[in-house]
């Protein structure tokens, strides 16, 4: 019981190691030729969004790059429910006493 603890703490100790070695990566796309650009922290979240003032009215702009972050957060909130859940029934950590 205490070797299946001890792999339970090193496992959310590399956890905790790897989400923040993602935190300090970041990924940029551009789409629509150079008109969208993108930004993503490594931890999933939408950091910038920048949308051509050509692809729209400007006094309609805050309101679009607004309403894209938070949907964007609203569907990875329900994809990462989604993912939990799949974890589990696929058996997901081991059952240990205290912990579930």
């Amino acid at each position: 019981m205490f070797n299946k603890l001890k792999q339970f703490r090193d496992m959310r100790s590399q956890a905790k190691t790897l989400q923040s070695k993602l935190a300090d990566e970041s990924v940029t796309v551009n789409t629509v030729g150079n008109k969208v650009v993108m930004t993503m922290d490594g931890n999933l979240n939408l950091t910038a969004l920048a949308i051509d003032d050509e692809l729209m009215s400007p006094d309609k702009k805050d309101k679009l790059i607004s309403g894209i972050k938070d949907a964007h957060g609203d569907v990875m909130k329900k994809m990462q429910r989604i993912m939990a859940m799949k974890m589990k029934e696929m058996g997901g950590l081991p059952h240990i006493p205290g912990l579930s």
